[in-house]
């Protein structure tokens, strides 16, 4: 059995006998120390004994980050190191050569899918999936890696294009404090912990810069606004106007200091979430001004008070239920703040509205204690949720781009870790179900499909096995019976049925699925599912009301009658509303449920992941206090195994990442052959390209065989030690080849040196050329100089012989002047 340790001494005669033996074992073996290793598939032998060491003697050294083959393992260190995460830290990764030689960081997974993105070898769009259990540092992870795209993929030249860039930059920044403030909760298992899944498009140009983002969320869990687990938190956004508000805002919002309100448990806890300041500025940024600010938060305020409003039990059921005489105040300041009118208001609430027969004839029907608990909790619910998706909508208007202006995405896969509770409702069936689909997701895209594909492409391979979550999921979602679709027959029904019926009708018609258990010690109504992560036992009480999502249309019609602009924007008036608000008898519209939904909505979010090159980060919890330099071997170790690190070391060890079709692996390397003096023209070269299109499969191998025999004999000149030749293999198969990344690091660096000969002999011709040009141009300019000096003298010598002309004409008339002057005298 494994020792649990908790980052101090624990037993030191045991503690000093196994570092004893690892000395040792490092001495003789000549093998580096375990915190040393970067890449869990260097330890020797991959157990998960071993890979439990090295990951826990890294994280006693404060090394947190740790390649595991195609996946990068990352410890939640529960304490802020700022060193880690800085701008010069994000431009060491961006700028390197080679980033994957650098220590392992998320920013190396940043920075790979970065630079996948402008790659020239069928660039495709990419994802990264960061999965993990609550608290194990997801949400962090998905934040700096946005702050790094933010910082590397905004880099234009011009001025102007910064600025935009810049507005960009930011604007997807402050996205993050709003939806964690408005979608995050404290929880058991996580003071920060996302209560929605989030998928985020970072969406580039062709430039590789970042032009905008959009953000798709999923399952808001609305159900906290009015229902709070023991020892839980309601969203932060609640606490944060309670403590960051002014003094004349609290007074406005009637939120006096050290108010105790019935939705707004645990106040006295101080979280760094608590930071209203932070999410106005960010609101600001998006478009959100002041006061749209400030109906937001006032409605939020109604619903704190609308929580205070509590009723009694009516003594006759035909009158209504009485407030209690605490609560009158509280209904007309939720009433007030939420500018609905007081009477309207308890009407809705404690009076239900049936119609019924042909001619829909409306009965009005005082409601029970409960049934008012109920509505009143559904209004909330209701307003809460319509604002959390119009912030959403507002976030997306403010930082999408328009769709001409990107080509590519990198997306951001941030969902609620797995969770197992004391009472697990269906909040975390469908949050457990999200996990179930994304291990498929990575089972499928790496595990399975990888090994098949080798086996496809006639690679030789050894079959590693691996755990399929597919049982469990079949119990889930599979057709024609499973626990989904027998909770929405429940509700398509609409039958009552307790909920001791539903657990024995689970249990009935799924006898035979393994992953399906059943506590025989438990009173409540319940069944157990055994989930890759673990079993986790489901209540049965309240899941079919939940999986309804009632929401009553008189509900709907009171928050259409507010004079609150924000209300009105989430609420508007409808005129087709009334005639489809309560179908009758046959005409009666499918209930779409709220399982129903959610599986649509995974189903599209993987549709878009099968689309893309996933990458995944595995985020690792520690330990379950949240405290640093704490390290349990069994709570890691049962992460390890759920996850299947183990398989994915094995594959990945022995596995080809990168694969290239024949096609673009030819018009890519053939011009390598330059580097082999010995390789003659290929027979079967590719012809221009207007014929490649036309070329034969024969034809076509025949040149890869011939090319790929002359790279071959090149990669031992590519490298610069004898060994990384030999350790990077290339492979034909079939329809691709494939190969390691050290190799197509080897390949990259032949065809660069290649294309540097090739532009020093551009260079070395255009300097020839330039030459022979310019002395041709000075030799024009001498004749050119020359017989311009030639003609200037002739027309100098023209001027001249004219002077001498005038001159000598005008002398010869003065001396015939003068001697008939002289001859007159005489």
């Amino acid at each position: 059995m494994l020792q649990q340790v908790n980052g101090q001494s624990s037993g030191s005669d045991a503690h000093g006998r196994e570092s004893l033996r690892e000395d040792l074992q490092a001495f003789l073996g000549g093998e580096a120390p375990l915190h040393q290793l970067d890449d869990l598939t260097k330890v020797n032998p991959v157990t998960l004994e071993t890979v439990l060491r090295c990951l826990q003697a890294r994280y006693t050294a404060d090394t947190f980050y740790t390649r595991a083959g195609c996946t990068l393992v990352a410890l939640n260190p529960f304490k802020p190191i700022p060193q880690l995460y800085s701008p010069e830290v994000m431009q060491e990764y961006h700028t390197a050569p080679q980033p994957q030689k650098l220590k392992p960081h998320i920013f190396t997974v940043g920075e790979q899918t970065y630079r996948n993105v402008k790659s020239l070898i069928e660039p495709v769009n990419q994802s990264i999936v960061v999965s993990g259990e609550s608290g194990a540092g997801k949400t962090w992870t998905s934040r700096c890696l946005m702050k790094f795209y933010a910082v590397v993929a905004a880099s234009p030249t011009s001025w102007e294009s910064h600025k935009i860039a810049e507005r960009i930059e930011q604007r997807i920044l402050n996205s993050n404090p709003v939806m964690e403030a408005f979608g995050n909760a404290c929880t058991l298992r996580n003071n920060n912990s996302s209560r929605f899944g989030k998928f985020i498009q970072l969406q580039l140009n062709r430039a590789q810069q970042m032009t905008g983002a959009a953000v798709q969320t999923y399952l808001l869990e609305k159900t906290r606004v009015a229902c709070q687990a023991s020892s839980e938190r309601n969203f932060h956004i609640f606490y944060q106007i309670c403590k960051g508000a002014s003094a004349d805002e609290r007074l406005q919002w009637h939120l006096a200091e050290g108010a105790a309100f019935s939705w707004l448990p645990n106040p006295e806890r101080t979280l760094e979430e608590d930071c209203f300041e932070v999410t106005r500025e960010a609101m600001l940024h998006l478009g959100i001004d002041a006061p749209t600010q400030n109906n937001i938060f006032q409605a939020l305020a109604g619903l704190l008070h609308l929580g205070n409003t509590r009723f009694a039990d009516s003594g006759n059921e035909a009158q209504p239920c009485p407030l209690m005489d605490d609560a009158k105040c509280s209904v007309r300041t939720a009433a007030s703040l939420l500018r609905l009118p007081e009477d309207p208001l308890l009407e809705t609430l404690r009076i239900r509205t049936i119609r019924a027969g042909r001619r829909q004839q409306v009965f009005r029907k005082p409601c029970s204690r409960a049934e008012c608990d109920t509505r009143r909790d559904c209004l909330a619910k209701l307003v809460y949720a319509r604002l959390f998706d119009w912030l959403v909508s507002v976030i997306n208007s403010s930082i999408c781009a328009d769709p001409d202006s990107w080509t590519t995405f990198i997306g951001l896969l941030d969902v609620y870790g797995f969770e197992s509770f004391p009472t697990n409702s269906l909040e975390q069936l469908c949050i457990n179900y999200a996990n179930e689909k994304l291990q498929q997701h990575f089972v499928a895209h790496y595990l399975r499909a990888q090994q098949e594909e080798y086996t496809a492409e006639g690679l030789e391979w050894s079959t590693v096995s691996y755990q399929d979550n597919q049982t469990c999921l079949d119990l889930i979602e599979g057709s024609p019976v499973s626990i989904c679709s027998l909770i929405n027959e429940e509700c398509r029904l609409n039958r009552p049925s307790s909920a001791a019926q539903l657990q024995t009708r689970i249990e009935s018609a799924l006898a035979g699925s393994p992953c399906l258990g059943h506590n025989k010690l438990s009173r409540e109504p319940s069944f157990i599912v055994v989930h890759y992560a673990g079993s986790v036992r489901y209540h049965t009480a309240g899941l079919v009301e939940k999986n309804k999502d009632p929401i009553p249309p008189e509900l709907t019609r009171l928050l259409q009658q507010s004079q609150d602009p924000l209300l009105k924007v989430l609420f508007p008036a409808d005129p087709e509303e009334k005639s489809q608000e309560e179908p009758s008898g046959q005409s009666r519209a499918p209930v779409l449920t709220v399982v129903s939904k959610f599986k649509a909505s995974l189903e599209q979010l993987l549709q878009v992941l099968h689309s893309t090159t996933p990458h995944y980060i595995r985020c690792i919890k520690p330990n379950s206090q949240g405290r640093a330099q704490m390290f349990h071997q069994e709570e890691v170790l049962s992460q390890l195994e759920a996850c299947g690190l183990v398989e994915t070391i094995h594959i990945s060890a022995a596995g080809f990442p990168i694969r290239v079709s024949h096609r673009n692996f030819v018009e890519r390397y053939e011009l390598l052959r330059r580097l082999c003096p010995g390789a003659a023209p290929s027979p079967h070269g590719p012809p221009p390209d207007e014929g490649r299109s036309e070329w034969s499969p024969g034809s076509e191998q025949a040149t890869l065989q011939a090319l790929l025999q002359d790279i071959l004999h090149t990669l031992p000149a590519l490298a610069r030690a004898p060994a990384e030749a030999t350790l990077a293999p290339v492979h034909c198969g079939r329809t691709k080849v494939f190969m390691t990344d050290s190799a197509l690091e080897l390949l990259e660096r032949g065809r660069a040196q290649v294309l540097e000969q090739c532009a020093r002999c551009i260079q070395g011709g255009w300097r020839r050329h330039r030459g022979r040009k310019k002395e041709r141009q000075r030799r024009a300019a001498v004749l050119i100089q020359a017989a311009v000096r030639s003609w200037l003298t002739r027309k100098h010598i023209q001027r001249l012989h004219a002077a001498a002309t005038v001159i000598k004409r005008a002398w010869q008339e003065w001396r015939v002047s003068t001697d008939l002057r002289s001859q007159g005298g005489q």
